[in-house]
């Protein structure tokens, strides 16, 4: 029997975020890619998406993803049977960060969306992959599929993000915490603190990546994947 797999996309990601992952695990999980773009609270992400699974099932959320997979523990813990952490943070906004935030928002919705978009990749990938076409081709395509309107609604619902220090203390299933090794964005200090909380948790760092391992370094993504979920 194939596991269930939610997997929940970051800020301006849609499933091809996970493409090399959904191939290389296909034949053992039964996949399914939240769509994150509908809500503007990590709460209704979460809930949005455990509609979707079954009664038991694994999740892996990245980035803001992360912050929604630590939401569904808090709806459905007893539902989830391993967790999955990447590239993420434990802890709610800083009032910097938030202000940081709202001038996007504010940015976006005076037709600056393109501009905005382009800022943000700067700190998405290895500053050496940022002249790989082909890869920031693909992660532009997806941000664009995401569109402005969506980038509102979550940039909204991470400002308004939960501190998840606590409920990560409760967590007793089998724990992935990984990131890429320069993730400029969550770095991997705050890997440290999350794997810490949590008893048993093993602690994966992707040597080369910035904040989207899962494209920038897929294939050592799916090997600590295959790890945590207990597949060969």
């Amino acid at each position: 029997m194939k596991i269930p797999l939610l997997l929940l996309p970051g800020l301006l990601c849609d499933e091809g975020l996970w493409a090399s992952q959904l191939d290389a695990l296909s034949d053992h999980c039964d996949c399914v890619v939240a769509d994150m773009t509908q809500d503007d609270s990590i709460a209704g992400m979460a809930s949005r998406a455990i509609a979707r699974m079954p009664e038991t099932f694994a999740v892996c959320g990245l980035s803001m993803g992360g912050y929604t997979a630590m939401e569904v523990m808090r709806q459905a813990g007893d539902r989830v049977s391993r967790l999955a952490l990447f590239d993420t943070s434990p802890y709610a906004d800083t009032p910097d960060r938030i202000e940081i935030r709202k001038g996007l928002i504010e940015r976006v919705k005076g037709g600056a969306f393109e501009n905005v978009i382009e800022e943000h990749f700067q700190s998405f990938v290895h500053p050496s992959r940022l002249s790989d076409t082909e890869l920031m081709g693909r992660i532009r395509s997806s941000a664009l599929n995401v569109g402005a309107a969506a980038y509102i609604r979550e940039q909204t619902a991470i400002i308004g993000r939960v501190d998840s220090t606590d409920s990560l203390s409760k967590v007793s299933c089998p724990t992935l915490v990984l990131c890429g090794a320069e993730d400029a964005l969550t770095p991997p200090s705050l890997h440290d603190e999350m794997a810490a909380l949590v008893h048993g948790a093993t602690l994966v760092k992707i040597d080369g990546s910035g904040h989207l391992p899962t494209v920038e370094k897929p294939d050592a993504v799916v090997d600590a994947m295959r790890d945590w979920l207990e597949i060969a």
